[in-house]
């Protein structure tokens, strides 16, 4: 059964996942301050990224995402929340994601869109509850399955 204050934990939870979303999908790299924890530990290796500290990631985000991709739209689904009996300050939390992204259109290529490249799989998050709130201090993300173009 679920008492307010866990239900309160899930609706923050959700809200922060959504953050995450938003902030890389609309380039608001500053909004990522609100879901990670300043030492967070963030890896994106498993879709050619780089891992690291957080402040060194947002860096990398910021500088990567737009020089390669004109667009991004992460779906996000299911949510695997398991908040710590024995610590209720402390949650693990599995989120399925469909994550396209366009690639920008080559110079001369004719084309009227570019091309899309799709990424499914997981992000595994590691929750504290800080005085802000609800921020991640771990993100592993897990590639599950990937289309690319040709």
């Amino acid at each position: 059964m679920l008492d307010p204050q866990r239900l309160s934990d899930r609706i923050e939870i959700d809200d922060l996942i959504t953050s995450y979303t938003v902030a890389v999908d609309t380039g608001d790299w500053d909004r990522l301050d609100e879901v990670f924890t300043p030492d967070a530990q963030i890896d994106y290796t498993a879709t050619g990224g780089v891992a690291g500290k957080f402040p060194e990631v947002k860096k990398w985000l910021a500088e990567t995402l737009p020089a390669f991709f004109s667009g991004t739209q992460h779906y996000v689904t299911q949510k695997d929340v398991r908040i710590d009996p024995e610590d209720p300050d402390r949650a693990d939390v599995r989120v399925y994601f469909y994550n396209p992204m366009v690639f920008h259109e080559a110079a001369g290529s004719g084309s009227s869109r570019g091309l899309l490249m799709d990424l499914g799989g997981y992000y595994h998050h590691e929750l504290v509850r800080t005085a802000q709130g609800w921020r991640s201090r771990r993100l592993l993300e897990e590639l599950v399955w990937d289309r690319k173009p040709a």
